[in-house]
């Protein structure tokens, strides 16, 4: 459960984003930066629906095209999608305000 405000603002956004990526050069070293926090701060698993169904996001991972991925689980079936295409919950898990630093940043921060 979140204590922290949700969502976050522009200006948590922007801190968070120059947390992820202040010695980074480049596109690809900045996802990477974003790719580390989100791994290291988002509390896994969680649930979320996609497509009206209800999937346990089990990891988050980097493909070797630099896209960050959930990995989503339905029973014996797994899915990636993209960190920025994933919905979140209604109340999203500790950590997440990184998935929305992540999509700050793609949409040019």
């Amino acid at each position: 459960m979140r204590t922290d405000r949700w969502p976050p603002t522009r200006a948590r956004l922007m801190k968070l984003m120059e947390q992820a990526i202040v010695d980074a050069y480049g596109e690809s070293e900045q996802r990477a930066g974003l790719f580390t926090m989100i791994e290291d701060n988002l509390a896994l698993p969680f649930e979320t629906d996609v497509l009206g169904l209800t999937v346990t996001v089990e990891r988050i991972d980097l493909t070797d095209s630099d896209e960050i991925i959930a990995v989503c689980r339905r029973g014996r079936r797994r899915q990636a999608i993209s960190i920025l295409e994933l919905p979140l919950p209604k109340s999203p898990p500790a950590g997440a305000e990184w998935i929305e630093a992540s999509r700050h940043w793609r949409a040019g921060g």
